[in-house]
């Protein structure tokens, strides 16, 4: 009697060992991402990240969460969504594509471990006081975007020499961008014997109004500022230069494939990915602190042949020749 009662038990035993295990594994560490713009217009940047992490170890659902919120371009609802995100205490939180989600964020925590990913100076932002030495509870990656601005102006001029007064697009509720780089590029302006207006656009709905805007100020051209809350509009600002006969560049590739003009900027796929390898060693438990901001010097120059001929173009020789890549 008592080996059947001993062998009963043993199998209760063995049936709840299961649950009791699966109760005494840890946790899935959760990642907080923060994306200025849409996870359509972020979609090989996202690629990019997981690949990053992955290299660390780490698979999203697999081994990690990753917890989503996107400002849909919307400077303002930053510090909301860095307030929600904090508020669920992840393990990190990513500030992907631009200064004022990293400063959103800053602002919301001082203990968890932040991981940037912008085309600023963050040190001159405030983010960090070193890039050698960041301290505190954040570090990141930086890619030449803001940096180039003035050598986008440069490059619309190569492509278009006959314009003479051109347009700069920015975004006035991104003052943190717009500020010190609007005299850096009329200093360009003026190098390169160009009329440089400045246009303002922060909705969907204002950038039919820009084209107008540029029609009356006799703009034959526009340089977007590299911000980050324009990437949702790609698409549609590519679509309203062609209609408008305005040559156009951006930073990213995605505008020149979307139809635009051309585009020139630091290599994000890169950037993004060293910030997905940096959220994953956080996890493994590095402090942001230790870790240096990583710069990504490499840039690249895309150049569309289909909408220049549609513009009535002529692209330089010697310019399709430093292209990293021609789309025709």
């Amino acid at each position: 009697m008592s080996t059947r009662r001993e062998f009963i038990a043993g199998l209760a035993g063995a049936a709840a060992w299961p649950v009791t295990a699966r109760a005494q594994q840890p946790a899935m560490p959760v990642i907080g991402y923060l994306g200025i713009s849409s996870p359509e217009a972020f979609a090989s940047r996202l690629q990019a990240f997981r690949q990053g992490l992955s290299e660390t170890g780490y698979r999203e659902e697999l081994n990690v969460t990753i917890e989503y919120r996107w400002a849909e371009g919307q400077i303002d609802r930053l510090p909301v969504l860095a307030s929600d995100l904090v508020s669920r205490r992840p393990s990190t939180i990513v500030a992907a594509g631009g200064i004022a989600g990293a400063l959103a964020l800053k602002a919301a925590t001082t203990t968890i471990p932040i991981v940037f990913e912008t085309g600023i100076d963050p040190v001159a932002a405030g983010l960090v006081p070193s890039l050698s030495r960041p301290g505190g509870n954040v570090t990141g990656v930086t890619s030449l975007n803001v940096e180039v601005n003035p050598k986008r102006l440069e490059l619309l001029h190569e492509l278009a020499p006959n314009v003479k007064a051109v347009a700069l697009l920015v975004n006035p509720a991104n003052p943190g961008l717009t500020e010190p780089l609007v005299p850096q590029m009329q200093a360009a302006a003026r190098t390169l014997g160009l009329e440089l207006h400045i246009v303002q656009a922060s909705a969907g709905d204002d950038f039919d109004q820009v084209f107008m805007r540029l029609a009356q100020l006799g703009a034959g051209g526009l340089v977007m500022l590299s911000d980050t809350s324009f990437l949702s509009r790609i698409t549609q600002v590519a679509a309203l230069a062609l209609r408008h006969r305005v040559p156009t560049i951006f930073y990213t590739r995605e505008f020149a494939a979307a139809g635009g003009l051309a585009s020139y900027g630091g290599d994000v796929t890169e950037s993004h990915r060293l910030a997905g390898r940096y959220a994953g060693r956080i996890l493994k438990g590095e402090k942001p602190g230790d870790l240096p901001v990583q710069q990504v010097t490499r840039v690249e120059l895309i150049i569309n042949l289909k909408s220049a001929q549609a513009l009535g173009l002529d692209v330089p020789r010697q310019l399709i020749a430093r292209a990293d890549e021609v789309i025709e």
